[in-house]
């Protein structure tokens, strides 16, 4: 076993020559580019959605006080919601969700310059997400939007009757209510014109946050991928490495397609 509890065993493959090895990288290299292509028409596909008015007046709670979902954007006309899951049960963020956070991080004034704001919410009081952040040393906005209808809507948090069904609308489904976990995962975006009118116009959950996770694909880069038993049961929080501690991953949990 790796001190990082990860196994140590090399991975069983063939050992060829370079020419060998050549012949079957070009192979893949057919279907990397094929991927690549079709990411490409996915991503127009995405852009090119019908949008949806926001009829709603949100309002969170923030670090400068009240502030409409309008002003959450800031000079920008696009926004990037994070929907940060806020695990009731331990006090603090979810795991998986921080791993999102964390790559956010190091995006943040890359996407400040191209027109795009982006900010966490979660269904908890502001203090405890402020402290959370300052533990994590993250700079990006987290606002607080306990106490209104935003989770709700967007279908990231769950109501006491949404759990006793046994049954959960999530990522454009019902899903079986197993895990006891009334926050789950997600990522919106929306648009605001001149007027400052407020459209959505895009979620993700589940699976479909991964894509903003760079580890994930520095890891499926290498031969032991990202070597797991469930998935992503490896991820700590940042300070956690080291004493190797923390509840198994909680975002990917109730649905993983």
């Amino acid at each position: 076993m790796a001190p990082n509890g990860r196994t140590a065993a090399r991975p069983a493959r063939s050992i060829v020559s370079r020419e060998e090895w050549l012949t079957a990288r070009k192979a893949h290299l057919k279907n990397e580019k094929a991927l690549t292509r079709m990411r490409d028409m996915v991503s127009a596909e995405r852009r090119a959605l019908p949008w949806v008015k926001v009829e709603k007046d949100y309002v969170f709670d923030t670090a400068e006080g009240k502030r409409t979902l309008a002003e959450l954007f800031g000079a920008n006309s696009q926004l990037i919601v994070h929907h940060f899951m806020w695990r009731w049960d331990l006090d603090q963020g979810c795991v998986s969700c921080s791993l999102a956070a964390d790559h956010a991080e190091g995006a943040l004034v890359h996407l400040q310059h191209h027109d795009v704001s982006y900010v966490r919410v979660s269904r908890a009081p502001l203090a405890k997400l402020e402290a959370y952040k300052k533990r994590l040393g993250w700079t990006a906005e987290w606002v607080s939007s306990y106490g209104s209808d935003f989770n709700y809507d967007y279908h990231v948090s769950f109501s006491k009757d949404d759990m006793a069904s046994g049954k959960l609308y999530y990522n454009y489904q019902e899903i079986p209510e197993e895990y006891g976990l009334d926050e789950l995962p997600g990522f919106s975006v929306f648009y605001k014109d001149e007027s400052g009118e407020v459209f959505h116009t895009y979620s993700s959950y589940a699976r479909g946050n991964e894509e903003v996770i760079g580890a994930f694909i520095y890891l499926d880069m290498t031969p032991k991928g990202r070597n797991e038993d469930r998935i992503m049961e490896w991820v700590k929080r940042n300070d956690e490495y080291e004493a190797q501690a923390g509840a198994d991953s909680c975002c990917h949990t109730a649905a993983t397609a």
